[in-house]
């Protein structure tokens, strides 16, 4: 671990006495699996994030998400594939790399999670890729959550929205960059005939056609994980390697149609959307969201936010947090479906 006595690492220290700081390998779907579980209050709403990437752990948001923890006991899993769980026994001990295996996993951290902390229902955030795990949990295990929070929010059509394609496109061409706007028509918009590597490509040439993207990525991601406390030197090299493992889980994400998998949901729904998210586009979120049907639903943008928009924008994040979900969590909710939007 990093030298305690860093910047980051005394604002991470949790001194209330009824606070929680734990972490440690957890076997989950047959392997070990990394669980990090953090609050001031054991009596707060406990919140699971479902990372994205694939393969791209939060643990490294922790400093960056401190507050936080002042008001939910923030639990961060480092799934198969990704974080210190890859760490731990490499690509030969990650199991069964498919979807279907991590929504399984997902449901055991729950259960974990449920007995640990005592609590009968946790908030489920899905994050970007994670994002598709974390809606089939809501839907097929309402039982668990007591709402769904999406930021980075992935919509798949079933291979018929292309914002995301076709805005890649318009900035390319925009900026003269026709080297790379010739490479990424060739790969056409149908991204169930791409590799592994034109996923990687296609990523690539987004975070790069995008300002405020690729600032985000420069100063929050990898600032984040270069400044971790939670982290050694060597697992910064691992946590890029778990990246590049787990892209195998991105063509398996190509049949997804999130309107045929269901827009009803039997729990409170909030996506919150960076306002210029180039890679997982607002509009294809709202599309969406105005289609789900949930006791209680709220859309709002993050401002000078694309993606990673939670850890860009942590005290605009947890604002939306305190005033939309955890309301929701406590109060009654009526049948009728109570929408929202806010600009």
């Amino acid at each position: 671990m990093r030298i305690p006595g860093t910047k980051h690492a005394q604002r991470l220290r949790i001194t209330t006495p009824d606070g929680i700081d734990e972490a440690d390998f957890v076997e989950i779907g047959g392997i070990a699996q990394w669980i990090s579980i953090r609050g001031e209050h054991r009596d707060n709403p406990v919140l699971l994030e479902i990372h994205g990437g694939p393969g791209a752990s939060n643990l490294i948001y922790a400093a960056r998400t401190r507050e936080w923890e002042r008001h939910f006991t923030v639990v961060r899993w480092d799934m198969r594939g990704a974080g210190k769980t890859f760490g731990h026994t490499g690509p030969t001990g990650q199991g069964e790399m498919s979807l279907a295996q991590l929504e399984r996993d997902g449901v055991e951290v729950v259960e974990q999670v449920r007995a640990r902390l005592g609590v009968d229902k946790v908030v489920l955030m899905g994050c970007s890729f994670g994002s598709f795990i974390a809606l089939r949990l809501a839907r097929r295990h309402p039982e668990l959550f007591s709402a769904y929070v999406g930021t980075d929010q992935n919509i798949n059509a079933g291979g018929r929205d292309r914002t995301a394609y076709t805005g890649l496109l318009e900035r390319l061409e925009k900026s003269g960059k026709h080297k790379d706007l010739a490479a990424v028509t060739a790969m056409t918009a149908d991204r169930s005939a791409w590799t592994t590597s034109d996923w990687s490509q296609f990523n690539k040439h987004t975070v790069g056609s995008d300002p405020l993207t690729f600032d985000t990525v420069k100063k929050v991601v990898m600032g984040s994980l270069l400044t971790s406390p939670l982290h050694s030197l060597g697992e910064v090299r691992t946590y890029t390697q778990a990246m590049s493992f787990s892209e195998c889980l991105a063509p398996q994400s190509v049949t997804i149609d999130e309107w045929a998998e269901g827009t009803d949901f039997a729990i409170p729904f909030f996506l919150f959307q960076g306002e210029h998210d180039v890679i997982t586009p607002a509009q294809t979120a709202e599309r969406f969201f105005d289609d789900v049907t949930a006791p209680m639903k709220t859309f709002a943008l993050i401002e000078d936010a694309s993606h990673f928009a939670a850890f860009r924008r942590p005290d605009r994040f947890l604002d939306l947090l305190l005033n939309h979900v955890r309301p929701a969590i406590t109060a009654h909710v009526t049948p009728a479906t109570a929408a929202s939007s806010i600009d």
